[in-house]
């Protein structure tokens, strides 16, 4: 996996996103290997807890926009695509493709049988973000910012955020956070109840691996039970059909005409000018 790494360290392992000349974005083949090793680090038994993480001081900044301006990949686009099709080239159809291993990676995480933390040391932002808050804690060094972000360029909000957010945070803040798009501090991410732990910058490897090992060695099963009735009593059960909801209103969103003004002005550097248009 060329942008993906998995690190053992005895029970705990690390999942990687190494990818950080295109800020640890996700083009479909550096999603469909996350999900690849999303899969195997929660159903290897050997395996007791998982933090996902990224390189260079960025998380994961989600869908990789230069990628899906670019029109995509034959090669990549063509393996969820009949021989009988043809490539499609619109901008949802990529996002489809993208978010299709990036939703079942959070499907994953969400029932695996062992703690998975995000461990944020950077920038979180859009699928970034809902990657974060799909695992069961986030634990994040000083420096780190969390942003929604998906409005910049006229998207919707997909990767578990319409669905988690009012759940960690509460409606009234989850819609401040979509609509008027701050990007929060680690410690205000803490307050929101955004992040589990923050913890100092220069520490912050060693405390994370700290934590890792310290849920590496609980009885996991019975953090998998606890966890389960958990996700049954908040609803998180019924992630899946919301995902599927994400996937479909974001796709109609990228097919528009404000999504194309998004990212031409997001390239250009300039402000867009959206026309109010799905």
């Amino acid at each position: 996996m060329e942008h993906i790494r998995i690190e053992r360290d005895g029970p705990l392992a690390y999942l990687v996103i190494d990818r950080r000349e295109r800020f640890n974005s996700l083009d479909v083949r550096t999603a469909r290997d996350l999900r690849k090793a999303g899969l195997q680090l929660a159903r290897d038994a050997s395996v007791r807890a998982v933090i996902v993480t990224g390189t260079g001081g960025v998380f994961c900044s989600g869908a990789d926009l230069k990628y899906i301006r670019d029109g995509g990949d034959d090669a990549d686009l063509g393996y969820l695509t009949p021989k009988s099709r043809d490539v499609p080239r619109g901008y949802g159809e990529i996002f489809k493709q993208i978010l299709e291993y990036l939703h079942s990676t959070l499907s994953e995480i969400r029932r695996a049988p062992k703690p998975f933390v995000a461990g944020v040391d950077g920038v979180a932002g859009a699928g970034g973000l809902g990657l974060a808050i799909c695992c069961d804690l986030v634990v994040a060094s000083e420096r780190s910012t969390f942003q929604y972000a998906y409005f910049k360029t006229a998207l919707t909000g997909a990767e578990s955020s319409t669905f988690l957010l009012p759940k960690l945070v509460g409606l009234r803040r989850a819609l401040d956070l979509a609509l008027l798009d701050p990007r929060l501090s680690a410690r205000e991410a803490l307050d929101y109840g955004l992040v589990s732990r923050v913890f100092p910058d220069a520490s912050y490897a060693d405390d994370l691996r700290a934590l890792g090992h310290r849920l590496a060695e609980a009885p996991t099963a019975s953090l998998a039970t606890a966890k389960r009735l958990m996700n049954e009593s908040a609803g998180v059960d019924r992630l899946d059909v919301h995902l599927d909801r994400e996937l479909e209103a974001l796709v109609k969103a990228a097919d528009g005409p404000d999504f194309a003004e998004g990212i031409a002005a997001f390239f250009e550097k300039r402000p867009p000018r959206f026309r109010g248009e799905g």
